[in-house]
């Protein structure tokens, strides 16, 4: 669906997700992070880059699991510590991931899927036409009733700071594993919010498509 069509649709209260394609299971455990291999940190930065172009071929378990594990998971299990940094350890900001099968939330001390929604809702996460078909797009949420303990006027800003961080981890992720990814703030945020079954004190932050690049998904 091209962007003008998302706009109109978006003005009207008419855009909206699509029914789910697959087997969207409930719960989709994830296989253990690889966190022996990848780039070196310097070749990854050199390699970071947006690309807006992706096969839609799915990403195999082993690699979604290691995206989402650098994006927000777990890695100092004593303390419960990120791999992205939170202020005052609110760890406020949620990571969704809208595939064709549904909407879920991940969860990082189960290093798992919780599916929150079953609709196909990628289409609603931003107004670019790509992110219709990517397999993956990932949808930063901030909770602001875990954060009391920040001021309410900086809580998007604090919050934002913490989603910016996870992104970047993405996009190192991706370099590194030779995948496309582009973060995304153009999106009907309450269309998306409706559509995600999102609260009052859930706020959308960003958005980020991740795949294969067009043409280059293993065989």
């Amino acid at each position: 669906m091209n962007p003008l069509t998302k706009m109109a649709l978006g003005l009207i209260g008419q855009l909206r997700p699509e029914p789910p394609t697959g087997d969207g299971s409930p719960v989709l455990a994830l296989p253990p992070p690889r966190q022996g291999g990848g780039l070196p940190l310097m070749q990854a930065l050199a390699r970071r880059q947006s690309q807006r172009e992706f096969d839609p071929v799915a990403l195999p378990l082993p690699v979604l699991s290691d995206l989402l594990w650098a994006a927000a998971g777990v890695n100092r299990p004593d303390s419960g510590g990120r791999t992205a940094p939170s202020a005052m350890n609110a760890q406020e900001v949620d990571l969704y991931v809208a595939l064709p099968e549904g909407l879920y939330l991940y969860d990082p001390h189960a290093h798992a899927l919780q599916r929150t929604v079953a609709a196909d809702v990628r289409r609603v996460t931003g107004y670019q036409d790509f992110v219709d078909s990517a397999p993956l797009d990932l949808v930063y949420v901030a909770d602001h009733a875990r954060m009391k303990l920040v001021p309410a006027e900086q809580r998007s800003t604090y919050a934002a700071a913490a989603a910016g961080a996870m992104a970047q981890n993405v996009y190192l992720q991706a370099a590194s594993a030779g995948l496309a990814t582009v973060i995304r703030a153009w999106l009907d945020r309450p269309a998306l919010a409706q559509a995600m079954g999102l609260g009052t004190n859930q706020q959308v932050l960003l958005a980020q498509t991740v795949g294969w690049p067009a043409g280059a998904a293993p065989q």
